[in-house]
């Protein structure tokens, strides 16, 4: 006697039919106004973050200007002392 075999089904699934379709036509517009308004309100953010991290650098290169020795000042601008 021969055995029946069972009927396999594909894995894949079938082609969707909306294929022309983007991201930005099946959300809805309000869906897509709040993922716009909460992406610049993150870049702002992110903005903001840089340049408060520039200040930062700056205040730290000006305070180690100001806390340099005597030797370390005679170092950077070399020792002339036949100009005066």
């Amino acid at each position: 006697m021969a055995k029946k075999r069972k009927q396999v089904t594909p894995t894949h699934p079938k082609k969707i039919e909306n294929e022309g379709l983007t991201l930005s036509d099946a959300l809805d517009d309000d869906v897509l106004a709040k993922l716009k308004a909460a992406k610049q309100q993150l870049s702002a953010a992110e903005q903001a973050k840089e340049e408060q991290r520039q200040e930062q650098v700056r205040q730290e290169r000006k305070e180690r200007e100001k806390n340099k020795s005597f030797g370390e000042l005679l170092d950077e601008h070399g020792y002339g002392g036949s100009k005066f």
